[in-house]
């Protein structure tokens, strides 16, 4: 997709909500029966019910991959129900070099079509190059995350370089890329961190995971987030796709969705 395409879909929908479609086979809706079908038919009405709301979907590929082959075929099927209006994301957190990094972007982008990927950046540019000779794909780097244990190594202090080892992940990595080729995932949960993210890449965008479930505020991240173009992909998991778990499932995401949309459009309209 296209950064054009994005911008345009962020306006015409007053929202730059990411749907995260962590679906986990215990807690989908017990009318729906078990296995693969009822797992994927969780995901199409997730989809039919919110896609007017949103602008991407993120599919963490953990919850399929511990499913073996059938898990597998139903990422392949979730991502073919995902209309190509959306960000397709697969959040797969990849990291490796060479011929085995090549064949992870041949699987996501050419046999899944996907748009972006998530990767860890740790063993350098050899990791996400082969990401970014695609056209009209994105590499989505960890920088920041929310998780507590992020402390271990994100936020030291670097002594050969200014500031944090995220800042210089973030400065070193934007440059492999542009900001139409490259985001960066930086946690709702630290949110005033954006604002040093900012001025090292102004014009990227950030995918920001943890408002929701995780206790990150929405406002704080536009606060401290957004710019000229938004700027920002928030991801929601858990607090909208199991806002119910009744037969009205899918009804009560598209509410959940809905609220966090309503207040995207405000924030949106304000920044004009």
């Amino acid at each position: 997709m296209k950064r054009e395409n994005l911008i345009a879909q962020i306006r015409q929908k007053e929202s730059f909500l990411c749907i995260g479609l962590d679906t986990d086979p215990s807690k989908i809706p017990t009318s729906l029966g078990k296995g693969p079908e009822a797992i994927l038919a969780f995901n199409r009405a997730i989809i039919d019910a919110t896609r007017d709301l949103c602008v991407s979907y993120k599919i963490n590929t953990a919850f399929y991959e511990a499913m073996g082959s059938s898990g597998w075929n139903i990422l392949e099927q979730t991502a073919s129900l995902i209309p190509d209006s959306h960000l397709r994301i697969a959040d797969a957190k990849r990291g490796d070099i060479g011929n085995t990094t090549r064949q992870y972007a041949k699987a996501f982008f050419e046999n899944m079509d996907f748009d972006a990927v998530t990767l860890h950046p740790y063993m350098g540019k050899d990791s996400i190059e082969p990401f970014l000779n695609y056209t009209d794909k994105w590499a989505i780097i960890l920088a920041l995350t929310s998780n507590i244990s992020a402390d271990d190594f994100e936020t030291l202090e670097l002594k050969q370089h200014e500031g944090r080892l995220y800042e210089q992940v973030i400065r070193l990595s934007s440059s492999w890329g542009n900001s139409s080729n490259t985001m960066f995932v930086t946690g709702a949960t630290r949110a005033e961190e954006l604002q040093k993210i900012r001025k090292i890449v102004p014009d990227h965008f950030l995918l920001v995971p943890g408002v929701g479930e995780q206790g990150g505020s929405l406002e704080d991240v536009w606060k401290y987030g957004n710019n000229k173009d938004c700027g920002l992909l928030v991801n929601v998991s858990r607090a909208i796709i199991y806002a119910g778990n009744g037969i009205d499932f899918a009804e009560k995401a598209r509410s959940a969705a809905l609220g966090y949309q309503s207040a995207m459009k405000l924030l949106l309209q304000h920044n004009d």
